[in-house]
Parts: C-alpha cells; structure tokens; sequence
C-alpha cells in the first residue's frame, strides 16, 4: 500500500514533486484497476492543488456529489449525471491540495447488493459494502486515502475486510451536505488509508484541526474497555482470535484491559438502529422508488418493500431509544480511555455475492462517536483481520492516538 505520510515526505525532502506522485498514482491505477474494478469513472489526468496535501490522489466514493466527474450512485438511474457542484467534503479536500483521482465504486445507494469491487487479498472474497472501492483502491495500493460513508458499519468493515485503516469520525465532523443521504440521522463520512498515521494526518489537514493527528498513544496506564457486543451476536473465530491478539499485545505494553459491559439501554439503542434506518431510507429513496422502482438492484428493492411498513410511532420510538441510549454513553465511556472490540464478524465473506454483517458496527454509527479499525491479524483464509477502537463523541483526537499506538504494536511484534 501507499503511505500518504511517505508521499508527502518524499515532496518535502524535493525527491519527487506532487505531479510526479500524482503521475505515479495514474500510473499504478490503470496497472490494476482492470483487476481490482475499484473505479466507477475516472478524471482524463491528475492536477495537483495547493495546500499540505499537495500530491495526495484520493478516491471519493460515488455517493458524493462532484462537479468534475458524475456522480451515478452505483444505479443505471443515475447513469452519467453530473451534478453542478463538488459537495463541501470534496471541497475541503481539494482547499487542503488533494487531487480527486476518480470516483470509487458504491453498492447501489450504499445498499447491499453488491459493487463490481474485487478484495485484492482474494479474488474470491467479498470487499465488504458499501464503500467497497474506496477500500480496494487503497488495499491495492493504487491511492493513498479514499473516502467512504458509513449509515451502519460501511467504512469500519470493508476496512477490515481489505486490511486498510479506517476512521469513522463523530457525526457531523465531516459535512454530509451533497452526499445521497440513506438515514440523515446516522449518515457519517470516514477516511480509509494504509495506516492509522496517514488516516489522522489526512483527517486533520482536511478538517483544519491540527489537534486531530495525535501522537501515538502511550498504553502503559490506559484503561481499555473490551466490549463484546453480546447484543449483537457472536464474532466468527477469526475475529475473537484478533481481539484476543490485541488484548495480548495491549497488556504487554502495560494497558488495563477490562471487561466493560453495556446498560441495556445501549443494547435497545443498538435494536432502535433498524427501525430508523428503515423508516428514513424510504423517505431518502422515495423519488427512486416511485419512479424506478424496477431499476432498483433486487436487496435494495426488497428491503424497501418491507421498510416501508415502519409505522411513526416506531420510527418516533426508535429516536427515543437512540436518545437514551446516546445518554448512557456518556457514562459508558467515562469508565475507560476507550472501547476494543470487533471491527466485522470475521474475515471477508468468501462470496462476491455478499458485502457483509454490520452487526458490530451498527450501534457506535447510531451514538455518533468515533471509530477507527486497524488490522491485527489474519484469519484462516489468510485473510485481514481488524479490531474496533472507539471513544466518546467529540473524542477523535484519542481514537487517533490508540489506533496509531496498536499499529505500532502490531508491526513490533510482526
């Protein structure tokens, strides 16, 4: 993979300019994109802006809204549409010198029916939805940072899946104004790079929040929650396996590790996720589906089918929940520094055909809080394997530093 980190070293140090890492991007691109199909439209050539991230080729998943590329949503519906402006998220990335290097492929309106994406690990396995080319790309090597959206674990698990660093930041910290929207009440835009280190520094130039690329944690002293999500059901064997890696890694180094359990009002949150999701997808694709409902790829037409008997009351009972459940987080997380626990069910599905379970995901993108994902460990297919680190919202900056201290940890051990 590439590091953003390295790239921008190498144009400070003056052995390569920002179109030469620029050309190079191009370059590694059409190499494997034949195989990875990480792309669904791409500019002619790679401009370099002005700004520290100068010479960095990102991908932007195409849900996001881009004046200079269309924006189709992974649906024939949308097939060439252009729309008129870049989305604020696009905008900041190009006010701090990105360079938008193609639209990177969505399942349909970030759904589950499957993208075109390959994982590069196997060819076989899934890549993990719904911002399966924002992952591949940079698993494949072909980009240094990507974006992503997550309405249930959409930039957590297809990190995991392709072995990348993921960042879901807290809601609303990056802009979702111009992105397709599929539940305005969990929709979260995320950043996907080889490491932790180049996912906070990416995050912080684009932000203007210098403070969000912390330094590597020290974990000699800091209380760590293990959190297993009974409420959501048991992990597979390789992600209990990767938890457990990374509690032995954490104890060596002198963390306390403790099992830290969830008040029920965490777990009715975690079940209220459904129904709100449900009831505002039908509102967010109400015009696709009244329209072009038969253009609708078959789990995304299925599933609003069913959404659309989620009464008010329901969806008014799911805010409710939402709401107390976002109350005892406040709690929940003053106990410790942070939360580990899985990042995805396992290792990659071994199908195309599927882009995963976000059963692990679901409850930290409803409480809004920040979420990083590094992998640990392989699984027995030899496949990438992840954990899950979380902290209370607004507290991106020490998601950042403790998914950077475990990179540390992992790559000492290898």
């Amino acid at each position: 993979m590439q590091s953003l980190l390295d790239t921008l070293g190498r144009i400070a140090r003056g052995e390569t300019s920002p179109k030469e890492a620029l050309d190079r991007n191009a370059a590694l691109i059409a190499e494997h994109e034949p195989r990875i199909q990480a792309f669904a439209s791409r500019p002619e050539s790679l401009t370099p802006g002005a700004g520290p991230l100068a010479g960095i080729a990102c991908g932007v998943k195409d849900i996001i809204d881009t004046a200079e590329l269309p924006t189709m949503m992974g649906s024939s519906i949308y097939a060439g549409w252009r729309p008129r402006a870049d989305a604020p998220i696009v905008m900041a990335l190009k006010a701090a010198g990105a360079t938008v290097a193609g639209k990177t492929h969505t399942t349909a309106f970030a759904f589950l029916d499957p993208a075109p994406t390959f994982n590069p690990h196997d060819s076989a396995a899934s890549p993990g939805g719904s911002s399966a080319g924002s992952a591949a790309a940079v698993a494949a090597g072909m980009i240094p940072l990507a974006i992503g959206t997550q309405t249930g674990g959409s930039v957590i698990r297809p990190a995991s899946y392709c072995g990348v660093a993921g960042i879901k930041p807290s809601y609303a910290l990056l802009p979702t104004v111009g992105v397709k929207p599929f539940s305005w009440s969990l929709d979260t835009l995320g950043l996907m790079a080889a490491t932790a280190d180049d996912a906070g520094l990416a995050l912080a130039a684009i932000t203007g929040r210098p403070e969000l690329d912390a330094p590597a944690a020290t974990l000699a002293g800091l209380r760590i929650g293990l959190h297993l999500q009974d409420y959501a059901g048991a992990p597979e064997p390789a992600s209990a396996a990767a938890l457990e890696r990374f509690r032995e890694l954490a104890a060596a180094a002198g963390a306390i590790l403790v099992p830290h359990e969830g008040s029920v009002a965490l777990a009715e949150a975690f079940h209220a996720h459904g129904p709100l999701q449900d009831y505002e997808a039908t509102q967010a694709l109400a015009w696709e589906y009244a329209h072009h409902r038969e253009a609708l790829p078959p789990k995304l037409r299925a599933y609003l089918d069913t959404a659309r008997a989620v009464t008010p009351a329901q969806y008014d009972e799911a805010r409710r929940r939402s709401r107390r459940g976002r109350d005892a987080a406040r709690a929940f997380f003053a106990e410790v520094d942070v939360v580990a626990t899985f990042a995805a069910p396992g290792e990659a599905p071994d199908t195309r055909d599927s882009t995963g379970d976000s059963r692990f995901n679901r409850l930290w993108t409803l409480l809004g809080v920040p979420c990083a994902t590094v992998p640990v460990a392989r699984g027995p297919r030899g496949l990438p394997t992840g954990i899950q680190v979380i902290a209370g919202f607004g507290r991106d900056e020490q998601v950042v530093a403790v998914a950077k201290a475990i990179e540390k940890l992992v790559a000492q051990a290898a």
